[in-house]
């Protein structure tokens, strides 16, 4: 049985990085869940559907033929025959990802896709990381991390990330973004048993360590 390795934090904290760094150094599959989620919303915009509507998005869930990649190089993701890898990275899918998020109807359904992604996947385990990986999709994971940071380093690392953006813009769009999704998951607040991570002093290097011996500690594994 594949192991989950559950990494849970808000925006900008630097988890979609570290993970697929993790995995790497590791030689363990990577699992964005954000992706499915995005793919999800490419989906119902793609069938001209309402993201707002919930019966139209359990619709799209029922049929959604969406193929995610475990191999942390190869981040491609495929909704039937469509490559939407660069798509869903567009505005106005990541405008419409939080309204089919917050449906639990269809979180339910997108979080047994997850499951069974991993129980099947060629790895000894799996990094999945999300907002509610180690408290919903996987609480009984062996490994269970908070990624988190100071509202301001997120959002300065985040426009770090998104060249030419307004800082302020992108503090405001975070915060908004936090808010939305803390309505529907807690990922701000470690619960029972998940060691958090603060990477508000760390760099990527020391954060991937951090995250590292954590794992290490757990598993008694080590990489090379």
């Amino acid at each position: 049985m594949t192991d989950f390795i559950a990494i849970d934090g808000p925006a900008g904290s630097g988890k979609s990085s570290v993970s697929k760094a993790v995995a790497r150094k590791l030689g363990f599959g990577y699992l964005d869940t954000g992706s499915a989620y995005r793919a999800l919303a490419w989906h119902v915009l793609d069938r001209g559907a309402d993201t707002a509507d919930a019966d139209a998005v359990l619709a799209a869930v029922a049929e959604f033929p969406v193929r995610l990649g475990l191999d942390p190089d190869d981040r491609t993701v495929t909704v039937g025959e469509v490559d939407v890898t660069d798509a869903i990275r567009e505005p106005s899918v990541s405008g419409a990802v939080s309204g089919v998020a917050r449906v639990p109807e269809v979180r339910e359904q997108v979080n047994t896709l997850f499951r069974s992604l991993v129980a099947e996947a060629p790895y000894p385990a799996v990094v999945v990381e999300g907002r509610d990986i180690t408290t919903v999709v996987a609480p009984d994971a062996p490994v269970r991390i908070l990624l988190t940071a100071a509202p301001e380093v997120r959002a300065a690392r985040r426009a770090g990330e998104l060249a030419g953006e307004n800082a302020e813009a992108v503090a405001a769009a975070l915060h908004k973004r936090d808010a939305s999704d803390s309505a529907v998951v807690d990922f701000l607040n470690a619960a029972d048993g998940v060691e958090v991570v603060d990477s508000t002093e760390l760099d990527f290097t020391q954060t991937i360590d951090a995250v590292l011996a954590v794992i290490e500690r757990i598993r008694g594994v080590h990489h090379g």
